[in-house]
């Protein structure tokens, strides 16, 4: 497939240079627009896609070239490259799939009170102070998550406050510091469905 690819696209590109890409040498390549690829050699490729595809199927599809390798080597005594396994892999479609990351999200199943939407989405101010929102988001650090809470002035959208915490419960918002450029005439927050205030 790969040297197929090459002899495709050799007016583009040269030989050296998609060899270099696709972790193959120039001889081998050679060899196989001279020769083409022997039967017993298709034999053995398709044989080892068989095992990879085995191997995945029993182990969800989460193995990586590595993890198949050692296993090919384990479980079946066969002895294959590394760059061999990926190869087959990637021709057979027989790559891991990615787990996706575990991301926490409201929880809106429960019996606490949630906050009265006051707004009702009128996210309009005539003037600086009239109305201010706040909402929440985490981040990810090498220390582990991180939330941040931020208190916005709807009329020129500015951050007027903010507050890092380690976890949901920011507590009583009128603790987070506040720019104190404007007297509010009205102020909003939301913090999370759990725990709201409104002045």
């Amino acid at each position: 497939m790969v040297y197929r690819f090459m002899s495709e696209n050799r007016g583009r590109y040269t030989v050296r240079e998609m060899a270099a890409l696709f972790g193959v040498s120039c001889g081998a390549y050679y060899r196989w627009a001279k020769y083409g690829v022997s039967e017993r050699r298709k034999e053995a490729d398709a044989e080892l896609a068989d095992l990879i595809r085995r191997i995945q199927e029993k182990h969800h599809y989460r193995y990586g070239s590595p993890r198949v390798k050692e296993e090919l080597l384990n479980s079946y005594g066969k002895r294959v490259s590394h760059k061999k396994v990926a190869r087959l892999m990637r021709e057979h479609g027989l790559q891991a799939k990615r787990r996706r990351k575990f991301i926490p999200t409201t929880n809106s199943n429960h019996g606490l009170a949630v906050c009265e939407n006051i707004l009702s989405r009128e996210f309009h101010a005539e003037r600086a102070g009239q109305k201010w929102v706040s909402d929440i988001t985490y981040l990810r650090t090498s220390g582990g998550w991180v939330y941040l809470t931020v208190v916005l002035d709807l009329y020129d959208r500015k951050v007027i406050g903010w507050a890092l915490s380690g976890d949901m419960g920011i507590g009583d918002p009128s603790g987070i510091p506040l720019n104190r450029r404007r007297e509010p005439f009205y102020r909003l927050y939301r913090f999370n469905q759990h725990q709201c205030g409104c002045q």
